[in-house]
């Protein structure tokens, strides 16, 4: 939370999203991304969350301690596909060799906001 009384940047405030259920049935898709390569120490986990907050798709990203980084987002099939292109290409100074991808069940907790968590 920002408490210097700036404002957030736009890809950081909270989407107040109204969703009902055939929404959510019909719209909104899971996948977690497991992304390999050299991505960690290279702003990895900022470019996601940047890249989310653009294409409005709500989850979070996190490394993991064995080099990898996980990302799990929520979205339509069009913003989702869009994201994978983007975890493919990373930020400049990463080198990303593979992106592993499977489905998911949407989580809650993280509708409206994609987060940086922590490390597992």
């Amino acid at each position: 939370m920002e408490t210097s009384g700036a404002p957030l940047a736009p890809w950081k405030m909270r989407r107040s999203l109204c969703y009902t259920e055939s929404t959510v049935r019909q719209d909104v898709l899971a996948r977690r991304y497991i992304v390999s390569g050299r991505v960690q120490g290279v702003g990895f986990r900022n470019y996601v969350e940047h890249i989310a907050g653009k294409l409005e798709v709500d989850g979070y990203v996190r490394n993991w301690r064995d080099g990898r980084v996980e990302v799990f987002a929520m979205g339509s099939h069009e913003k989702l596909n869009k994201l994978r292109v983007a975890l493919e290409k990373g930020p400049m100074m990463s080198s990303v060799t593979d992106v592993g991808e499977e489905p998911d069940r949407p989580d809650e907790r993280y509708r409206g906001n994609f987060i940086i968590e922590i490390t597992i």
